[in-house]
């Protein structure tokens, strides 16, 4: 069971390190000593509650992060910028995320440019994640029955099983990050 315990605490302080986040920084945000955190960090010994308000604080699924599996998402889930947590944040976790959890198939992260002009993208289906980021304008990322509009800095991560596409919205170019996970 220790071992276990242990590697909970590992992924733990994987993402803290991953999302740059001090030992200093983590204990006051979860409103706890830095001495109680650094116990438990080094002993393996988080209570339940405290790993939950760590899962959402960084946007990790909970199970993901005690059991190390990574968590199938159902639809999609989306972060504004702005919102609970810098981009860049959630962007260096997701990535590294992506990349450590699927090593047997990854594509590498592609930069998109869509012009206003453009027809909209065929809606298509994969297997796996799909994680965009929104460098540059606006980008609506088209759903079979809704669409959903991003701006710079919002980014959205999604089961590509369901029929989707990126559109250009707005007057000017749109540059997006994708990241897509087999």
């Amino acid at each position: 069971m220790q071992s276990e315990i242990s590697e909970i605490a590992n992924r733990i302080r994987e993402l803290r390190e991953v999302c740059d986040y001090s030992t200093a920084q983590l204990a006051k945000e979860l409103g706890i000593s830095e001495e109680t955190y650094i116990g438990y960090e080094t002993e393996g010994n988080f209570p339940i509650s405290t790993i939950y308000e760590i899962s959402k604080m960084f946007k990790v699924d909970f199970t993901e992060l005690v059991t190390g599996s990574p968590a199938r998402l159902d639809t999609y889930h989306v972060v504004r910028r702005g919102h609970g947590m810098s981009f860049s944040r959630y962007e260096g976790y997701r990535y590294k995320d992506l990349a450590f959890r699927y090593t047997d198939k990854i594509m590498q992260p592609l930069l998109v440019t869509l012009n206003p002009t453009d027809a909209p993208a065929s809606l298509v289906t994969h297997a796996g994640q799909e994680f965009n980021l929104v460098l540059k304008g606006s980008v609506a990322v088209v759903f079979e029955d809704k669409e959903i509009i991003l701006n710079e800095g919002d980014s959205i991560y999604f089961n590509p099983t369901y029929p989707h596409g990126q559109r250009c919205v707005g007057d000017s170019k749109a540059r997006f990050l994708t990241v897509i996970a087999e």
